[in-house]
């Protein structure tokens, strides 16, 4: 199983949620990679400890052979690394990739990423993609690669006026170049459920038809906790409440 975790929008936990829920797979015995197409780099950051430039060699250097053309070139799991977290595996990001962008659209590299994975599938139980916030050549290249996206929603009304767009190009990659890709849902993040403004925007996406999953994700202090220990919560805290939500969010996916 491949899932993307996107949204256009930057800081709407995008990194959070995909470490978190690939940790929650994990601790439950499966084989589980996280692959962080964010220059950036918070996801590498958030299971290692290091900054996006000292992390191994990932999926810059996955994609520096793709521009390369070897025909003596390394497997796509040797650009992984293991973590210090049980069943879970990192192709880490780098500042590089940022830089190879250009290089890579003009050569036509959008399905190589679809590739690499397709080789991976036995080795792996479930694959989570980690992306930029736009919708660029490695979103797309996730987003053709992926077969189940989920998308992070922050309550505020920048986030909902972005939501029918995103939808929308979600559907126009699955239209043209991914048949397979679905939208598994909408995560609710930073839930405050005494506040108004929140249960009523989760509950107009609710009357739009739109695929909110539950539970929501609460707001806490604790996550603060777990990006500075770089650990995530199932691993740092499991019987918090937001560690008991995302347990909950993961079971909630269909398998």
């Amino acid at each position: 199983m491949r899932r993307i975790v996107f949204n256009q929008k930057g800081g709407v936990g995008k990194s959070t949620i995909t470490v978190n829920l690939a940790a929650i797979a994990a601790s439950l015995g499966k084989r589980v990679l996280v692959i962080d197409l964010d220059p950036q780099g918070n996801s590498s950051h958030y299971l290692t400890g290091e900054s996006a430039a000292d992390t191994r060699q990932g999926v810059a250097g996955l994609y520096q052979q793709m521009l390369s053309i070897s025909l003596f070139g390394k497997k796509a799991d040797d650009f992984i690394s293991a973590t210090r977290f049980p069943g879970l595996s990192l192709m880490a990001s780098h500042p590089e990739l940022a830089e190879m962008m250009v290089k890579l659209e003009s050569r036509y590299k959008m399905f190589k990423l679809k590739e690499a994975l397709d080789t991976l599938d036995d080795k792996f139980d479930e694959i989570w993609i980690d992306t930029p916030p736009a919708l660029n050549f490695y979103t797309r290249s996730a987003l053709i690669a992926a077969e189940r996206c989920l998308i992070p929603f922050d309550c505020d009304a920048f986030s909902r006026h972005a939501l029918l767009g995103l939808l929308d190009s979600v559907a126009e990659i699955r239209a043209d170049h991914n048949p397979a890709l679905s939208i598994e849902g909408i995560v609710v993040n930073q839930f405050q459920p005494r506040a108004s403004l929140p249960k009523r925007m989760v509950e107009e996406l609710r009357e739009q038809g739109l695929p909110v999953l539950d539970p929501p994700l609460p707001a806490s202090v604790k996550i603060r906790e777990s990006h500075e220990a770089c650990s995530p919560m199932i691993f740092l805290e499991p019987r918090h409440k937001l560690s008991q939500a995302y347990a909950a969010l993961y079971q909630s996916l269909p398998a």
